[in-house]
């Protein structure tokens, strides 16, 4: 949301702090240890004193040394200018693109949509982020190297060669501060277990070998039109822990229900029409 800080403070209280964060974040679930995967948005939290920064410290003070926090770092520019809508570029730019895009590389490479907090915590101290041109994860803490290492090309979000497989192995909770379910990426993995996904060919500017290259792969044409319906029918059925963090409006549930849920679901209303 592209609220201005004016209308953010005449939503607000009083300064939301980082004592408030943590106390917020204790409240609805989040404890010492956890494996957390967070989506976010800052401008619902509040005013916050210190923003990003102030919500990164708290979170990682809660988890503490043997917590591990995740959060995606997608750079979804780093693809195809055919495919690109929001806004599209001229038909005669996409070969100049294709040829000219600088190889992603996982210090350099920022973040797209991901909101300010995600960019901010891509570059905190210590913190990994996995090898994919387009969907990357950032992540810090005990379990953080074992979370990003091997990210392969595709399929992108699939159980083996994702991040996300790797997470929902490891007792996962799935932290959506101030956002809805269709920014749950998590649901995408359950997309790469059904029968009938559709495939689409993508491109990206990467390294290979050790020269940038246009690739070009094959993967699954991932949708999360219906994530926001898949989420309220897995509030029906499981336990979503809800609350506030400074006035986001927040969901806190293990990743291990969701995917599974999200695989019957889809798997019952996506192709069954």
């Amino acid at each position: 949301t592209n609220m201005s800080e004016k209308d953010i403070i005449l939503k607000t209280t009083e300064p939301i702090t980082t004592k408030r964060i943590k106390e917020d974040l204790i409240k609805l679930g989040i404890n010492s240890g956890d494996t957390i995967l967070v989506h976010s948005s800052l401008s619902n939290i509040g005013w916050l004193c210190g923003g990003a920064q102030a919500v990164i410290s708290s979170l990682l003070e809660v988890i503490g040394d043997l917590g591990t926090l995740i959060m995606p770092a997608h750079s979804g520019e780093w693809s195809n200018p055919e495919d690109w809508e929001n806004p599209p570029v001229p038909k005669e730019w996409i070969p100049i693109i294709q040829e000219n895009m600088p190889a992603f590389h996982p210090d350099l490479t920022p973040t797209r949509g991901m909101g300010r907090i995600a960019e901010l915590f891509r570059t905190f101290p210590n913190t990994l982020r996995s090898n994919h041109p387009q969907v990357s994860f950032s992540a810090k803490g005990r379990l953080a190297k074992e979370v990003v290492k091997e990210h392969l090309l595709t399929p992108q979000f699939g159980m083996t060669s994702s991040p996300l497989g790797k997470m929902y192995n490891l007792e996962t909770k799935i932290l959506l501060l101030g956002v809805g379910y269709d920014s749950c990426t998590s649901f995408h993995l359950a997309e790469t277990q059904l029968e009938d996904m559709p495939k689409k060919r993508l491109g990206t500017a990467m390294i290979e070998n050790g020269t940038r290259v246009w690739k070009w792969f094959e993967d699954y044409e991932y949708d999360a039109d219906d994530f926001d319906k898949l989420g309220k029918a897995f509030e029906d059925k499981y336990f979503v822990q809800k609350g506030t963090v400074g006035n986001a409006q927040c969901k806190l549930f293990d990743m291990r229900e969701g995917v599974d849920f999200a695989k019957l679901w889809l798997e019952k209303n996506r192709f069954s029409k």
